[in-house]
Order: C-alpha cells, then sequence, then structure tokens
C-alpha cells in the first residue's frame, strides 16, 4: 500500500528551532519508515491521544494519524514537549 503524508500548517513552527541534523534524521525518518509502513514503525498513543501514533527520532517525536492512504503529520518536537499541546486536524 502506497501512503501519501499532509503536515498541518503548524509543522514550521515546530520545526523552526530543531537542528538541521535532527531536521535531516527526521526528513529520513518520514521517507524511509513513515511512508513505507506507519502501522509498523508507529506506536499508538493513548489517553487523550487515542487514535493517534507517534515515531521516535532520537529524542524528537513524530505524531500523526492514519485515515486510509493519508498520513497527516500533526506536530513534531523534542520528547519532553511534544505531547504538552495538542493540535486538531
Amino acid at each position: 500500500m502506497e501512503y501519501s503524508v499532509s503536515y498541518h500548517p503548524e509543522i514550521h513552527q515546530d520545526i523552526s528551532s530543531i537542528p538541521q541534523n535532527i531536521k535531516l534524521r527526521i526528513k529520513k525518518a518520514i521517507e524511509q519508515r513513515l511512508l513505507i509502513d506507519p502501522l509498523k514503525f508507529g506506536e499508538p498513543l493513548r489517553r487523550s491521544l487515542q487514535g493517534f501514533r507517534k515515531l521516535r527520532v532520537g529524542d524528537y517525536r513524530i505524531i500523526y494519524k492514519i485515515k486510509k492512504e493519508q498520513i497527516t503529520i500533526l506536530k513534531i518536537g523534542h520528547r519532553k514537549e511534544v505531547y504538552k499541546k495538542e493540535r486538531k486536524e
């Protein structure tokens, strides 16, 4: 199954403070893991974030949701702060 990805409008704000080398790792993880098999590589979230999934990239997390062949990336951030602010699609 082939997936396509879309980004939440506020993702630009998320990645603006991330170091360049981490941005490259995140991009590579999206291309090589998330777009290949988001169910295999991502883990489901619980409680108030139920229905969403996370992909670990070092100390950073990519929060996303899957609808059929569409992956929507809602937030990218450091593991200490990525879960604090929830976003609506």
